[in-house]
């Protein structure tokens, strides 16, 4: 059977499918028994959502979903999950090229989202994010964040960031604890745009990371970037003492966990300490979503 990524030739959202075989004919999902179809090589085509793994949660738009492997066959996990898994280095490279992958859901009672019985087919998804975390029973687990692809059949939510006038540098915003969600048929964050200026302001757009300032025609650019990110399973606050000032590359290999802090913000990279992350007096890092970030990845 040929090796498809993205939608299916002549198979609708919505289609239901009676067994696991049914949707592996129709070619949405290959496998009658895994629920990762891919390679490291080439990327998930598939996945299925059945309630296989405790520490899964289904919020229909949105999907935070276990990797494969350490489960005995009750179901419970009795040992720690690997990114070598093919599934899991499958999710990985879909989150690296960007690609998408199809979900199936089974019926099971864990999802209100959930098939009444068989399987239903429930378009594309993004890998969002991933990362590590002790799962329900003790041991390490992956899970991937999947979010419903808005450009094959899910509307764009209408833009309602809050974004209150930055004032004076010595009156910072705190932000949110809590992120607000607005919802359409994606659930998104609502960031406070003020707080991720004003780290902006403090560091003068130079990052913390590797001290580069990217100046453009226009002026300065650099991003604000999480430490404890914000969303489902992570749910860290929207608050200055959690966003670093980075470039595009320290953006994105922190956010991967090439790059993770000590407790003393000691900068290490692939696993050696290359360097101390640039502060500013009145920028304070709170150390335990520095933990967090940093466990997120084994650390």
């Amino acid at each position: 059977m040929v090796h498809v990524i993205g939608e299916v030739p002549g198979v609708e959202v919505g289609q239901e499918f009676r067994t696991r075989r049914d949707a592996h004919g129709a070619g949405v999902h290959r496998p009658l028994q895994a629920g990762i179809c891919g390679t490291k090589r080439g990327g998930a085509e598939s996945i299925v959502v059945s309630g296989g793994y405790k520490d899964d949660q289904d919020h229909g738009d949105v999907i935070v979903y276990t990797g494969h492997g350490g489960q005995d066959a009750s179901n419970n996990q009795v040992s720690d999950q690997s990114l070598d898994d093919p599934g899991n280095a499958a999710l990985v490279t879909s989150y690296l090229e960007g690609q998408l992958v199809r979900v199936l859901r089974g019926a099971h009672r864990g999802s209100q989202f959930a098939p009444r019985s068989g399987y239903r087919y429930d378009g594309l998804y993004r890998v969002a994010s991933y990362g590590s975390t002790m799962g329900v029973d003790g041991h390490r687990i992956w899970q991937f964040r999947l979010e419903a692809d808005r450009e094959t059949g899910v509307p764009e939510p209408p833009t309602q960031d809050v974004q209150p006038t930055l004032d004076a540098v010595s009156d910072p915003p705190f932000g949110a604890a809590t992120p607000a969600r607005v919802r359409t048929d994606v659930q998104r964050i609502v960031r406070n745009g003020a707080v991720v200026r004003r780290v902006k302001t403090w560091h003068g757009g130079a990052c913390q990371l590797c001290g580069l300032t990217v100046v453009l025609p226009g002026g300065v650019y650099s991003e604000g970037a999480h430490i404890q990110a914000l969303g489902s399973p992570y749910d860290g606050p929207d608050t200055t003492d959690n966003v670093l000032c980075l470039c595009p590359t320290c953006h994105v290999m922190f956010d991967g966990g090439a790059i993770v802090l000590t407790d003393g913000l000691d900068i290490v990279k692939h696993g050696e300490v290359v360097g101390v992350l640039r502060t500013h007096p009145q920028h304070r890092i709170d150390l335990a979503r520095v933990r967090n970030h940093r466990e997120r990845w084994g650390g």
